[in-house]
C-alpha cells in the first residue's frame, strides 16, 4: 500500500506515515515502538502527590483550610501552602481527576425540606 493509502486507512496524516515507513527502514520494528516523550517535569513529586490524596480523603478544615468542600481554588491555595509550590486552580481540578476523585457540590437544603413547607412557597 502507498503512504496515503496507510494514511486514510489508520485516519492519521500521510506525513505520520512517511515518518513510520523511515523509522522501520533505519531502525526495524524497534523503531516503531512508542517512546518516552520529553516534556516539563511534574511540579509535585510522588511523596507529595500522595500526600495530597490523603488530604483530599478528610476535609479541608482537617488540612488547615478555612472552607468545607475541596475544589481546585481550595487545593491550590493548599499545595501553595503546605508545599510552597504554586499550581493554577486549572491544574489542580486535573489532578482531582488524575488522583481519582471526581467534584461533587452539596445539594441546596431545599432539596431536603418538608414537602409540606415547599409547596407554601410554589408560586401558583
Amino acid at each position: 500500500m502507498t503512504c496515503p493509502e496507510v494514511a486514510a486507512r489508520f485516519g492519521d496524516s500521510v506525513r505520520a506515515v512517511q515518518m513510520w515507513v523511515n523509522r522501520f527502514e533505519e531502525e526495524g520494528f524497534a523503531g516503531l515502538a512508542e517512546a518516552d516523550r520529553p516534556g516539563r517535569p511534574p511540579r509535585l513529586n510522588e511523596n507529595q502527590l500522595r500526600e495530597v490524596e490523603r488530604m483530599l480523603r478528610l476535609s479541608p478544615r482537617a488540612a488547615g483550610m478555612e472552607v468545607n468542600l475541596w475544589d481546585g481554588k481550595t487545593l491550590s491555595a493548599f499545595i501553595q501552602r503546605r508545599f510552597g509550590v504554586a499550581l493554577q486552580v486549572r491544574q489542580c481540578q486535573r489532578l482531582f481527576r488524575q488522583l481519582g476523585f471526581r467534584l461533587r457540590k452539596p445539594r441546596p437544603m431545599i432539596a431536603h425540606a418538608d414537602p409540606s413547607v415547599q409547596e407554601g412557597f410554589k408560586k401558583n
